[in-house]
């Protein structure tokens, strides 16, 4: 058993590698060699060789090397439905359905076999405990694989973002699947781990901990925003409403500014300037509310630069 388990290890550490490297390379010979071996749950979970062999169906093009591991993936999940099937029968602690049935026609022949058996008067019907189907659990997709150190870094530090509170806890949100898939998402949008990679990956990192944008926090621990999403946002976008006021007031008086500086204004001595007490000011006047309003006055002392306002 030993053997076979460090066989199914070998091959999933070199799809891994051709899943870093984007070449399947090789990969049929592979999957085919998987598909020829008898692969038990144990094995599975101790190798984790599905989550090899999904990462690379995803990112290959190659047909053959996708229904190969399609065939390989169905296969192996019948195994787990199983095996979650009968952790669900000893849950319950009933016996299996074949009982059920085998208890009831029992009862059926006692009823006719006399003194001895189960008598039932006439018109009397024998209501049996109804069995009711074991509900199918959801199954998702496998956590992305990587070896890459960097990248596994990465993943932690996105995992400690969304645990900044106890609200993933509240959500019930798997913060370490949900930072692998918005790092895989980033990593295949910028295509390595350079400095770009890194500087997206700081970004989502400050926003997601930032105490004052809660909600960007828990869209993506609730799912309102996916991992494909948040991995292209840019700082606009992810920031809080507060910090996009700010900002749309600081463009606002940008562009004021920037009209001030083109209409030149007019020069006066009739403003002192409250920093250097010079009197040689300019001044312009813009209509920034409604017309029945009266007009602001923009002061700029030509001395030091200091600016105000009267209104």
């Amino acid at each position: 058993m030993m053997g076979k388990e460090e066989e199914i290890a070998r091959i999933a550490r070199r799809l891994d590698k051709m899943v870093t490297k984007k070449s399947a390379e090789g990969a049929v010979d592979l999957l085919r060699e998987l598909k020829a071996m008898p692969v038990t749950l144990h094995l599975l979970q101790s190798t984790r060789v599905g989550m090899s062999v999904n990462a690379l169906r995803k990112q290959s093009s190659d047909e053959e090397v996708i229904a190969l591991a399609k065939s390989l993936i169905k296969s192996w999940k019948k195994l787990l439905d199983a095996s979650d099937a009968k952790a669900r029968d000893r849950r319950r602690g009933g016996p299996p359905p074949t009982s059920s049935s085998k208890e009831g026609s029992e009862v059926k022949d006692s009823s006719s076999r006399g003194p001895r058996g189960l008598s039932l008067s006439s018109g009397q019907r024998l209501e049996l405990p109804r069995v009711l189907p074991a509900p199918r659990m959801t199954t998702f997709p496998p956590m992305p694989v990587t070896c890459d150190a960097v990248r596994n870094k990465c993943r932690e530090m996105l995992t400690a973002a969304l645990q900044t509170d106890r609200e993933h806890t509240a959500i019930s949100a798997d913060c370490e699947r949900l930072s692998a898939q918005i790092e895989e998402c980033i990593f295949r949008d910028v295509g390595n781990t350079d400095m770009k990679y890194k500087n997206r990956v700081r970004s989502r990192i400050a926003n997601l901990k930032d105490a004052k944008n809660p909600d960007l926090r828990r869209n993506v621990l609730c799912g309102t925003i996916t991992p494909q999403q948040i991995a292209v946002m840019t700082s606009e976008e992810m920031a809080s409403d507060e910090l996009k006021e700010i900002r749309k007031a600081m463009t606002k008086e940008a562009i004021r500014e920037h009209q001030m500086a083109r209409t030149g204004g007019t020069q006066t001595d009739l403003f002192t300037c409250n920093k250097c007490r010079k009197k040689n000011c300019t001044y312009t006047q813009v209509q920034t509310r409604s017309s029945d309003e009266p007009m602001t006055t923009f002061v700029v002392c030509n001395e030091c630069g200091n600016r105000w306002k009267f209104c």
